[in-house]
Protein backbone atom coordinates (compact mmCIF):
# COMPACT_ATOMS: atom_id res chain seq x y z
CA UNK A 1 0.00 0.00 0.00
CA UNK A 2 1.51 3.47 -1.20
CA UNK A 3 0.80 6.68 0.35
CA UNK A 4 -2.32 7.62 -1.92
CA UNK A 5 -3.83 3.96 -1.41
CA UNK A 6 -3.24 4.29 2.34
CA UNK A 7 -5.13 8.03 1.77
CA UNK A 8 -8.01 6.03 0.52
CA UNK A 9 -8.35 3.77 2.56
CA UNK A 10 -7.95 6.02 5.31
CA UNK A 11 -10.78 7.63 4.49
CA UNK A 12 -12.94 4.76 4.35
CA UNK A 13 -12.24 3.86 7.46
CA UNK A 14 -13.18 6.92 8.84
CA UNK A 15 -15.91 6.89 7.11
CA UNK A 16 -16.75 3.34 8.52
CA UNK A 17 -16.13 4.01 12.14
CA UNK A 18 -18.37 7.66 12.02
CA UNK A 19 -21.05 5.11 10.35
CA UNK A 20 -20.42 2.89 13.17
CA UNK A 21 -20.95 5.17 15.68
CA UNK A 22 -24.00 6.64 14.45
CA UNK A 23 -25.37 3.59 13.82
CA UNK A 24 -24.98 1.77 16.97
CA UNK A 25 -27.97 2.59 18.90
CA UNK A 26 -29.54 0.64 16.62
CA UNK A 27 -27.72 -2.59 17.05
CA UNK A 28 -27.77 -5.49 19.51
CA UNK A 29 -25.58 -4.54 22.54
CA UNK A 30 -23.99 -8.14 22.74
CA UNK A 31 -23.13 -10.70 19.87
CA UNK A 32 -25.42 -13.87 18.98
CA UNK A 33 -22.68 -15.54 17.82
CA UNK A 34 -21.89 -19.05 19.13
CA UNK A 35 -18.18 -20.57 19.95
CA UNK A 36 -15.94 -21.47 17.14
CA UNK A 37 -18.06 -19.27 14.83
CA UNK A 38 -15.07 -17.33 13.35
CA UNK A 39 -13.09 -20.90 11.82
CA UNK A 40 -15.16 -22.08 9.46
CA UNK A 41 -15.58 -18.40 7.69
CA UNK A 42 -11.65 -17.63 7.35
CA UNK A 43 -8.94 -19.51 5.44
CA UNK A 44 -6.96 -21.77 7.43
CA UNK A 45 -3.44 -20.13 6.43
CA UNK A 46 -2.88 -16.40 5.27
CA UNK A 47 -3.09 -15.83 1.45
CA UNK A 48 -0.13 -16.26 -1.11
CA UNK A 49 -0.31 -12.69 -2.82
CA UNK A 50 -1.48 -9.45 -1.02
CA UNK A 51 -5.38 -8.97 -1.46
CA UNK A 52 -6.36 -5.28 -2.26
CA UNK A 53 -7.79 -3.44 1.39
CA UNK A 54 -11.36 -2.86 0.02
CA UNK A 55 -11.80 -6.71 0.04
CA UNK A 56 -10.03 -6.79 3.76
CA UNK A 57 -11.68 -4.13 5.00
CA UNK A 58 -15.37 -5.57 3.30
CA UNK A 59 -14.73 -8.66 5.09
CA UNK A 60 -13.88 -6.88 8.45
CA UNK A 61 -17.61 -6.21 8.44
CA UNK A 62 -18.78 -9.49 7.35
CA UNK A 63 -16.98 -11.71 9.78
CA UNK A 64 -15.51 -9.60 12.62
CA UNK A 65 -18.47 -6.68 13.32
CA UNK A 66 -20.81 -9.83 14.18
CA UNK A 67 -18.64 -11.14 16.79
CA UNK A 68 -18.14 -8.03 18.38
CA UNK A 69 -19.57 -6.86 21.94
CA UNK A 70 -20.52 -3.10 21.99
CA UNK A 71 -19.32 -1.92 25.02
CA UNK A 72 -19.18 1.64 23.93
CA UNK A 73 -23.54 0.93 23.59
CA UNK A 74 -25.48 2.87 25.41
CA UNK A 75 -27.16 0.33 26.97
CA UNK A 76 -23.89 -1.46 27.63
CA UNK A 77 -24.24 -1.72 31.73
CA UNK A 78 -21.85 -4.51 32.17
CA UNK A 79 -18.85 -4.64 34.14
CA UNK A 80 -17.41 -1.36 34.02
CA UNK A 81 -17.72 0.47 30.60
CA UNK A 82 -14.71 0.80 28.56
CA UNK A 83 -13.82 4.44 26.83
CA UNK A 84 -13.98 5.58 23.78
CA UNK A 85 -13.97 9.16 22.21
CA UNK A 86 -13.22 10.27 18.99
CA UNK A 87 -10.21 12.24 20.74
CA UNK A 88 -9.04 8.76 21.81
CA UNK A 89 -9.08 7.39 18.64
CA UNK A 90 -7.19 9.45 16.81
CA UNK A 91 -4.56 10.04 19.63
CA UNK A 92 -4.29 6.26 18.98
CA UNK A 93 -4.03 6.68 15.37
CA UNK A 94 -1.45 9.48 15.51
CA UNK A 95 0.78 7.62 17.77
CA UNK A 96 0.66 4.35 15.80
CA UNK A 97 1.27 6.51 12.84
CA UNK A 98 5.30 6.80 14.22
CA UNK A 99 5.61 3.71 16.64
CA UNK A 100 8.78 3.31 18.77
CA UNK A 101 9.17 1.14 21.48
CA UNK A 102 9.69 4.10 24.22
CA UNK A 103 12.15 2.14 26.88
CA UNK A 104 13.94 4.91 27.04
CA UNK A 105 14.06 8.92 26.51
CA UNK A 106 16.73 8.54 23.42
CA UNK A 107 13.99 6.18 21.60
CA UNK A 108 11.71 9.39 20.79
CA UNK A 109 11.93 12.33 23.76
CA UNK A 110 8.53 13.55 22.94
CA UNK A 111 6.92 10.00 24.34
CA UNK A 112 8.83 10.44 27.68
CA UNK A 113 8.56 14.08 28.02
CA UNK A 114 4.63 14.03 27.19
CA UNK A 115 4.23 11.45 29.37
CA UNK A 116 5.48 13.25 32.70
CA UNK A 117 3.48 16.58 31.92
CA UNK A 118 0.38 14.51 31.08
CA UNK A 119 0.38 12.37 34.41
CA UNK A 120 0.76 15.32 36.16
CA UNK A 121 -1.98 16.99 34.68
CA UNK A 122 -4.25 13.72 34.92
CA UNK A 123 -3.21 14.07 39.30
CA UNK A 124 -4.13 17.32 39.28
CA UNK A 125 -7.61 16.82 37.53
CA UNK A 126 -8.02 13.84 40.27
CA UNK A 127 -6.67 16.09 43.49
CA UNK A 128 -3.50 14.03 43.97
CA UNK A 129 -0.78 15.73 46.18
CA UNK A 130 2.25 17.24 44.52
CA UNK A 131 3.85 14.02 46.24
CA UNK A 132 2.90 12.07 43.18
CA UNK A 133 4.07 14.27 40.86
CA UNK A 134 6.63 13.64 38.46
CA UNK A 135 7.52 17.70 38.89
CA UNK A 136 8.35 17.09 42.35
CA UNK A 137 10.74 14.49 41.60
CA UNK A 138 10.89 11.77 43.98
CA UNK A 139 7.29 10.37 43.03
CA UNK A 140 5.66 10.19 39.99
CA UNK A 141 3.34 8.45 37.65
CA UNK A 142 3.34 6.63 34.02
CA UNK A 143 0.91 4.81 32.38
CA UNK A 144 0.52 0.98 32.27
CA UNK A 145 -1.77 -1.05 30.67
CA UNK A 146 -4.48 -2.24 33.51
CA UNK A 147 -4.80 -2.07 37.37
CA UNK A 148 -3.59 -5.71 37.45
CA UNK A 149 -0.48 -4.83 35.78
CA UNK A 150 -0.10 -1.67 38.19
CA UNK A 151 -0.69 -3.83 41.24
CA UNK A 152 1.90 -5.87 40.40
CA UNK A 153 4.06 -3.37 39.91
CA UNK A 154 3.47 -1.89 43.25
CA UNK A 155 3.62 -5.52 44.88
CA UNK A 156 6.97 -5.58 43.24
CA UNK A 157 7.55 -2.38 44.89
CA UNK A 158 6.86 -2.98 48.07
CA UNK A 159 8.17 -6.21 48.26
CA UNK A 160 11.83 -4.76 47.55
CA UNK A 161 11.41 -2.11 49.86
CA UNK A 162 10.24 -4.24 52.95
CA UNK A 163 13.22 -6.76 52.02
CA UNK A 164 15.83 -5.03 51.70
CA UNK A 165 15.16 -3.20 55.18
CA UNK A 166 14.31 -6.15 56.94
CA UNK A 167 17.11 -8.86 57.69
CA UNK A 168 17.31 -11.45 60.70
CA UNK A 169 20.49 -13.17 61.42
CA UNK A 170 21.88 -11.02 58.73
CA UNK A 171 19.82 -12.54 56.95
CA UNK A 172 17.23 -11.39 53.68
CA UNK A 173 13.62 -11.89 55.09
CA UNK A 174 12.47 -15.28 53.55
CA UNK A 175 10.20 -14.98 50.77
CA UNK A 176 7.88 -17.46 51.64
CA UNK A 177 7.05 -15.26 54.74
CA UNK A 178 5.44 -12.52 52.61
CA UNK A 179 1.69 -11.59 52.58
CA UNK A 180 0.25 -9.52 50.46
CA UNK A 181 -3.09 -8.45 52.18
CA UNK A 182 -6.39 -7.86 50.08
CA UNK A 183 -10.19 -8.45 51.09
CA UNK A 184 -13.02 -10.47 49.86
CA UNK A 185 -14.35 -7.77 47.91
CA UNK A 186 -11.04 -7.38 46.38
CA UNK A 187 -10.18 -7.81 42.28
CA UNK A 188 -8.72 -10.54 41.76
CA UNK A 189 -5.99 -8.56 40.56
CA UNK A 190 -4.54 -8.97 44.32
CA UNK A 191 -4.44 -12.83 44.19
CA UNK A 192 -3.23 -12.73 40.81
CA UNK A 193 0.05 -10.66 42.03
CA UNK A 194 0.14 -13.21 44.45
CA UNK A 195 0.51 -16.08 42.06
CA UNK A 196 3.50 -14.71 39.10
CA UNK A 197 4.85 -13.57 42.56
CA UNK A 198 5.06 -16.90 44.29
CA UNK A 199 3.88 -15.47 47.78
CA UNK A 200 0.88 -15.75 50.18
CA UNK A 201 -2.03 -14.04 49.97
CA UNK A 202 -4.85 -13.02 52.80
CA UNK A 203 -8.20 -11.65 52.09
CA UNK A 204 -9.72 -10.03 55.07
CA UNK A 205 -13.16 -10.35 55.56
CA UNK A 206 -15.88 -7.48 55.02
CA UNK A 207 -19.27 -7.10 56.16
CA UNK A 208 -22.70 -6.64 54.96
CA UNK A 209 -22.88 -4.05 57.32
CA UNK A 210 -19.98 -2.31 56.96
CA UNK A 211 -20.93 -2.16 53.13
CA UNK A 212 -18.73 -4.47 51.90
CA UNK A 213 -15.71 -1.95 52.71
CA UNK A 214 -12.51 -2.80 54.77
CA UNK A 215 -12.31 -1.50 58.51
CA UNK A 216 -9.32 -0.80 60.56
CA UNK A 217 -10.27 -3.13 63.37
CA UNK A 218 -10.32 -6.24 61.22
CA UNK A 219 -6.78 -5.02 59.41
CA UNK A 220 -5.67 -4.70 63.16
CA UNK A 221 -6.58 -7.83 64.12
CA UNK A 222 -5.26 -9.64 61.12
CA UNK A 223 -2.00 -7.85 61.05
CA UNK A 224 -1.60 -9.25 65.11
CA UNK A 225 -2.13 -12.55 64.18
CA UNK A 226 0.22 -12.84 61.27
CA UNK A 227 2.71 -11.16 62.75
CA UNK A 228 2.67 -13.95 65.94
CA UNK A 229 3.21 -16.82 64.13
CA UNK A 230 6.22 -15.00 61.96
CA UNK A 231 3.95 -14.62 58.54
CA UNK A 232 5.26 -10.85 57.62
CA UNK A 233 2.28 -8.56 55.62
CA UNK A 234 4.39 -6.09 53.29
CA UNK A 235 1.36 -4.65 51.32
CA UNK A 236 -2.49 -3.80 51.69
CA UNK A 237 -4.12 -3.55 48.49
CA UNK A 238 -7.38 -1.53 49.27
CA UNK A 239 -9.70 -0.68 47.21
CA UNK A 240 -11.75 2.79 46.08
CA UNK A 241 -14.68 1.40 44.63
CA UNK A 242 -14.49 -2.90 44.65
CA UNK A 243 -15.75 -4.18 41.14
CA UNK A 244 -18.97 -6.44 43.16
CA UNK A 245 -20.45 -3.74 44.83
CA UNK A 246 -18.46 -0.10 44.61
CA UNK A 247 -17.71 -0.29 47.88
CA UNK A 248 -14.78 2.18 49.02
CA UNK A 249 -12.23 1.10 52.47
CA UNK A 250 -12.32 2.81 54.88
CA UNK A 251 -9.06 4.32 54.12
CA UNK A 252 -8.89 7.25 57.42
CA UNK A 253 -8.86 4.03 59.95
CA UNK A 254 -6.46 2.42 57.79
CA UNK A 255 -4.57 5.02 57.80
CA UNK A 256 -4.79 4.89 61.10
CA UNK A 257 -3.35 0.86 61.69
CA UNK A 258 -0.94 1.70 59.48
CA UNK A 259 0.73 4.17 61.24
CA UNK A 260 1.79 1.34 63.71
CA UNK A 261 3.37 -0.26 60.98
CA UNK A 262 5.02 1.95 58.23
CA UNK A 263 6.66 -0.57 56.57
CA UNK A 264 3.91 -1.90 55.30
CA UNK A 265 3.31 -0.09 51.59
CA UNK A 266 -0.38 0.89 50.86
CA UNK A 267 -1.65 0.32 47.56
CA UNK A 268 -5.04 1.91 46.14
CA UNK A 269 -7.10 0.46 43.58
CA UNK A 270 -9.18 2.76 42.42
CA UNK A 271 -9.32 1.83 38.65
CA UNK A 272 -13.46 2.98 38.24
CA UNK A 273 -13.91 5.34 40.80
CA UNK A 274 -10.72 6.99 41.14
CA UNK A 275 -11.71 8.79 37.54
CA UNK A 276 -15.14 10.60 40.11
CA UNK A 277 -11.99 12.85 42.01
CA UNK A 278 -12.19 15.45 39.31
CA UNK A 279 -15.32 16.25 40.70
CA UNK A 280 -15.16 17.96 44.32
CA UNK A 281 -18.00 16.91 45.29
CA UNK A 282 -17.16 13.09 45.53
CA UNK A 283 -13.75 13.70 47.32
CA UNK A 284 -14.30 13.04 50.82
CA UNK A 285 -16.64 10.31 50.29
CA UNK A 286 -14.02 8.67 48.28
CA UNK A 287 -11.30 9.55 51.00
CA UNK A 288 -8.96 11.95 49.03
CA UNK A 289 -7.09 13.30 52.11
CA UNK A 290 -6.06 9.62 53.28
CA UNK A 291 -5.15 8.91 50.16
CA UNK A 292 -2.95 11.89 49.82
CA UNK A 293 -1.80 11.23 53.46
CA UNK A 294 -1.13 7.54 53.39
CA UNK A 295 -0.65 5.82 50.02
CA UNK A 296 2.41 5.09 48.89
CA UNK A 297 0.66 3.88 45.02
CA UNK A 298 -2.53 4.66 43.56
CA UNK A 299 -3.69 3.65 40.46
CA UNK A 300 -6.93 4.41 38.24
CA UNK A 301 -8.14 3.59 35.05
CA UNK A 302 -8.47 6.54 32.44
CA UNK A 303 -9.70 3.77 29.77
CA UNK A 304 -12.81 3.20 32.22
CA UNK A 305 -14.74 6.16 33.11
CA UNK A 306 -12.07 8.22 31.73
CA UNK A 307 -13.04 8.94 28.60
CA UNK A 308 -9.57 7.75 26.48
CA UNK A 309 -9.31 4.59 24.31
CA UNK A 310 -8.23 1.02 26.18
CA UNK A 311 -5.57 0.47 27.52
CA UNK A 312 -4.57 3.50 29.85
CA UNK A 313 -4.01 2.51 33.29
CA UNK A 314 -2.37 5.27 35.15
CA UNK A 315 -0.06 4.53 38.36
CA UNK A 316 1.30 7.24 40.81
CA UNK A 317 4.23 6.22 43.01
CA UNK A 318 5.15 8.56 46.33
CA UNK A 319 8.70 7.38 46.25
CA UNK A 320 10.18 6.99 42.62
CA UNK A 321 13.38 5.45 43.56
CA UNK A 322 12.01 1.95 45.30
CA UNK A 323 9.65 1.62 41.94
CA UNK A 324 12.96 2.13 40.00
CA UNK A 325 15.24 0.11 42.30
CA UNK A 326 12.75 -2.60 42.00
CA UNK A 327 12.49 -2.79 38.42
CA UNK A 328 15.72 -1.35 37.01
CA UNK A 329 17.84 -3.77 34.71
CA UNK A 330 20.10 -1.79 32.46
CA UNK A 331 22.04 -3.78 30.21
CA UNK A 332 24.97 -1.66 28.31
CA UNK A 333 23.10 -1.76 24.84
CA UNK A 334 20.53 0.25 26.58
CA UNK A 335 22.13 2.76 28.70
CA UNK A 336 22.74 6.70 27.29
CA UNK A 337 24.18 9.36 28.88
CA UNK A 338 21.25 11.33 29.59
CA UNK A 339 19.91 7.93 31.50
CA UNK A 340 23.38 7.89 33.56
CA UNK A 341 23.30 11.35 34.58
CA UNK A 342 19.66 11.03 36.23
CA UNK A 343 18.56 14.30 33.59
CA UNK A 344 15.53 12.37 32.14
CA UNK A 345 13.13 9.62 33.65
CA UNK A 346 13.55 6.44 31.41
CA UNK A 347 10.07 4.80 31.75
CA UNK A 348 10.72 1.29 31.78
CA UNK A 349 11.81 1.25 34.93
CA UNK A 350 8.65 2.04 36.05
CA UNK A 351 6.54 -1.10 34.82
CA UNK A 352 7.29 -4.71 33.20
CA UNK A 353 7.61 -4.63 30.01
CA UNK A 354 10.66 -3.58 28.10
CA UNK A 355 9.09 -1.53 25.57
CA UNK A 356 5.81 0.88 25.73
CA UNK A 357 3.63 2.19 23.70
CA UNK A 358 2.79 6.18 22.97
CA UNK A 359 0.10 6.00 25.43
CA UNK A 360 0.08 10.21 26.76
CA UNK A 361 -0.75 11.12 23.48
CA UNK A 362 -4.03 9.63 23.28
CA UNK A 363 -4.31 10.83 27.03
CA UNK A 364 -3.28 14.76 26.16
CA UNK A 365 -5.37 14.50 23.43
CA UNK A 366 -8.73 13.71 25.69
CA UNK A 367 -7.48 15.87 28.45
CA UNK A 368 -7.09 18.87 25.90
CA UNK A 369 -10.34 18.14 23.75
CA UNK A 370 -12.34 17.74 26.98
CA UNK A 371 -10.27 19.91 29.47
CA UNK A 372 -11.56 19.14 33.37
CA UNK A 373 -14.82 20.80 33.15
CA UNK A 374 -15.97 18.24 30.24
CA UNK A 375 -14.74 15.76 32.66
CA UNK A 376 -16.10 16.65 35.29
CA UNK A 377 -19.79 16.83 33.42
CA UNK A 378 -18.81 13.47 32.01
CA UNK A 379 -19.09 11.88 35.45
CA UNK A 380 -21.56 13.98 37.37
CA UNK A 381 -24.07 12.58 33.97
CA UNK A 382 -23.03 9.19 35.49
CA UNK A 383 -24.10 9.71 38.71
CA UNK A 384 -27.14 11.52 37.64
CA UNK A 385 -28.19 8.66 35.70
CA UNK A 386 -27.43 6.11 38.37
CA UNK A 387 -29.92 8.30 40.75
CA UNK A 388 -32.75 8.08 37.90
CA UNK A 389 -32.18 4.53 37.99
CA UNK A 390 -32.28 4.04 41.88
CA UNK A 391 -35.48 6.40 42.00
CA UNK A 392 -37.11 3.36 39.78
CA UNK A 393 -35.50 0.97 41.50
CA UNK A 394 -36.89 1.86 44.99
CA UNK A 395 -40.68 1.99 43.70
CA UNK A 396 -40.55 -1.50 42.42
CA UNK A 397 -42.33 -4.17 44.13
CA UNK A 398 -40.38 -6.63 42.35
CA UNK A 399 -36.96 -5.51 42.87
CA UNK A 400 -34.53 -4.60 45.72
CA UNK A 401 -31.47 -2.49 46.60
CA UNK A 402 -29.06 -5.04 47.99
CA UNK A 403 -26.19 -2.01 48.86
CA UNK A 404 -26.70 1.80 48.84
CA UNK A 405 -25.59 2.87 45.18
CA UNK A 406 -21.57 3.89 44.44
CA UNK A 407 -21.40 6.75 42.42
CA UNK A 408 -23.14 5.29 39.13
CA UNK A 409 -23.23 1.41 40.28
CA UNK A 410 -26.14 -0.43 41.21
CA UNK A 411 -26.56 -3.71 43.16
CA UNK A 412 -30.07 -5.22 43.11
CA UNK A 413 -31.64 -8.57 43.36
CA UNK A 414 -35.31 -9.82 41.99
CA UNK A 415 -37.49 -10.37 45.46
CA UNK A 416 -41.20 -10.98 45.80
CA UNK A 417 -43.05 -7.80 47.46
CA UNK A 418 -43.36 -9.21 50.67
CA UNK A 419 -39.02 -8.49 50.73
CA UNK A 420 -38.29 -4.92 52.26
CA UNK A 421 -36.69 -2.41 50.08
CA UNK A 422 -34.04 -0.27 51.00
CA UNK A 423 -30.55 -0.89 52.47
CA UNK A 424 -31.81 -1.25 56.43
CA UNK A 425 -34.64 -3.69 55.45
CA UNK A 426 -32.45 -5.82 52.65
CA UNK A 427 -29.77 -6.36 55.24
CA UNK A 428 -31.80 -7.34 58.18
CA UNK A 429 -34.23 -9.80 55.96
CA UNK A 430 -30.53 -11.31 54.71
CA UNK A 431 -29.73 -11.61 57.82
CA UNK A 432 -32.95 -13.30 58.45
CA UNK A 433 -32.59 -15.68 54.96
CA UNK A 434 -29.20 -16.80 56.30
CA UNK A 435 -30.81 -18.64 59.36
CA UNK A 436 -33.05 -20.61 57.00
CA UNK A 437 -33.69 -21.61 53.31
CA UNK A 438 -35.13 -18.10 51.90
CA UNK A 439 -31.37 -17.37 51.21
CA UNK A 440 -31.05 -20.48 49.06
CA UNK A 441 -34.34 -20.18 47.38
CA UNK A 442 -33.91 -16.15 46.25
CA UNK A 443 -30.73 -17.03 45.00
CA UNK A 444 -31.52 -19.51 42.57
CA UNK A 445 -34.75 -17.61 41.56
CA UNK A 446 -32.09 -14.73 40.99
CA UNK A 447 -29.78 -16.85 39.30
CA UNK A 448 -32.95 -17.47 36.87
CA UNK A 449 -33.45 -13.90 37.17
CA UNK A 450 -29.96 -13.22 35.68
CA UNK A 451 -30.10 -16.52 32.80
CA UNK A 452 -33.17 -14.25 31.47
CA UNK A 453 -31.91 -10.51 31.29
CA UNK A 454 -28.51 -12.33 29.75
CA UNK A 455 -30.32 -13.75 27.00
CA UNK A 456 -31.64 -10.46 26.05
CA UNK A 457 -29.95 -8.76 23.37
CA UNK A 458 -31.01 -5.20 23.97
CA UNK A 459 -28.86 -4.25 27.16
CA UNK A 460 -25.87 -5.81 28.64
CA UNK A 461 -25.96 -6.51 32.32
CA UNK A 462 -23.70 -8.95 34.87
CA UNK A 463 -23.85 -10.76 38.21
CA UNK A 464 -21.54 -10.92 41.51
CA UNK A 465 -22.32 -13.11 44.32
CA UNK A 466 -21.58 -10.36 47.91
CA UNK A 467 -21.56 -12.36 51.21
CA UNK A 468 -23.43 -15.22 49.81
CA UNK A 469 -25.87 -13.01 48.15
CA UNK A 470 -26.58 -13.51 44.67
CA UNK A 471 -27.12 -10.12 42.79
CA UNK A 472 -27.14 -8.01 39.78
CA UNK A 473 -25.22 -5.12 38.74
CA UNK A 474 -25.88 -2.13 36.84
CA UNK A 475 -23.04 0.16 35.82
CA UNK A 476 -23.32 3.39 33.82
CA UNK A 477 -20.23 5.13 32.27
CA UNK A 478 -20.95 5.32 28.72
CA UNK A 479 -20.27 8.19 26.67
CA UNK A 480 -23.67 7.80 24.41
CA UNK A 481 -26.01 6.64 27.08
CA UNK A 482 -29.27 8.88 28.28
CA UNK A 483 -31.88 8.64 30.57
CA UNK A 484 -33.89 7.25 27.43
CA UNK A 485 -31.59 4.01 27.50
CA UNK A 486 -31.91 3.71 31.64
CA UNK A 487 -35.43 4.44 31.67
CA UNK A 488 -35.90 1.76 28.92
CA UNK A 489 -33.04 -0.74 30.63
CA UNK A 490 -35.27 -0.28 33.47
CA UNK A 491 -38.60 -1.22 31.80
CA UNK A 492 -36.83 -4.57 30.36
CA UNK A 493 -35.15 -5.55 33.83
CA UNK A 494 -38.41 -4.91 35.82
CA UNK A 495 -40.43 -7.06 33.17
CA UNK A 496 -37.84 -9.94 33.63
CA UNK A 497 -38.12 -9.80 37.40
CA UNK A 498 -41.96 -10.32 37.33
CA UNK A 499 -41.94 -12.71 35.21
CA UNK A 500 -39.71 -14.80 37.27
CA UNK A 501 -41.52 -13.55 40.34
CA UNK A 502 -44.63 -14.78 38.93
CA UNK A 503 -43.10 -18.26 38.05
CA UNK A 504 -41.70 -18.58 41.15
CA UNK A 505 -44.66 -17.93 43.58
CA UNK A 506 -47.00 -20.14 40.98
CA UNK A 507 -44.39 -22.93 41.42
CA UNK A 508 -44.47 -22.14 45.41
CA UNK A 509 -48.66 -22.09 45.13
CA UNK A 510 -48.39 -25.38 43.44
CA UNK A 511 -45.97 -26.86 46.07
CA UNK A 512 -47.88 -26.05 48.48
CA UNK A 513 -51.26 -27.55 47.29
CA UNK A 514 -49.76 -30.72 46.76
CA UNK A 515 -49.03 -30.53 50.00
CA UNK A 516 -51.90 -29.86 50.95
CA UNK A 517 -53.54 -32.29 48.95
CA UNK A 518 -51.23 -35.14 50.52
Amino acid sequence: MDVEQFRKAGYAAIDRICDYYTTLQSQPVSSSVQPGYLAPLLPTQPPTQGEDFSIIAADYDKYIMPGLTHWQHPSFFAYFPTAASFEGILGDLYATAAPHPGFNWSCSPASTELEAIVMDWAAKLLGLAPAFHNACGTGGGALQTTASDSALVAAVAARERFVSTHSESDAQTPLNSLVIYVTTQTHSLGLKAARVLGLQVRALEVTTEDRYALRGETLRAALEEDLAVGRKPFILMATVGTTSSGAVDNLPEIQAVLADYPEIWLHIDAAWAGIALCCPETRDELYLDAINAAADSFCTNFHKWGLVNFDASTLWVRDRLTLTRALDITPPFLRTAHGDSGAVIDYRNWHLALGRRFRSLKLWFVLRGFGVQGFQAHVRAGIKLNNTFNALLANSEVLQLITPPSLALTVFRAAPKSTPNGRAGAEAEIEKEKDGNELTHLNALNASFFARLARRPDLAITQTVLNGVFCVRFAIGAARTTEAHVRAAFEVIEEEARAVVKEDLEARETATAAVVHV
